[in-house]
């Protein structure tokens, strides 16, 4: 059964920067497309970036120029390195396969205040 487990959540000031983990187990995660999604109080889960299994990245014009997909196959982790954090990026971030390939997980909590 595939497990996420993310990670590296936080309280920062606005203009702060934070970089989440997420840690895959039992898949195939180098043979896996990854994302990162964001869930704000009271709004649905979105998107917000994807790494291929060769590397290629897309990133959601809300964060483009300011947050960073990277994976480690090494380790099965993806990362989402975020920079210039602004108070709207306050949410809960979870990563899955793209398509799905587990449930998703507790995620963790960023907060950035202003």
């Amino acid at each position: 059964q595939v497990q996420l487990e993310e990670s590296g959540g936080g309280l920062v000031q606005a203009g702060g920067s934070l970089r989440l983990s997420c840690v895959v187990s039992g898949s195939a995660f180098s043979t896996i497309d990854m994302g990162w999604y964001r869930q704000a109080p009271g709004k649905q889960r979105e998107f917000i970036a994807r790494i291929s299994s060769s590397g290629f990245r897309l990133h959601d014009r809300s964060v483009k120029g300011r947050f960073t997909i990277s994976r480690d196959n090494a380790v099965n982790t993806v990362y989402l390195q975020m920079n210039d954090l602004k108070a709207e990026d306050t949410a809960i971030y979870y990563c899955n396969g793209i398509p799905q390939i587990a449930n998703w997980g507790q995620g963790t909590q960023v907060t950035v205040s202003s």
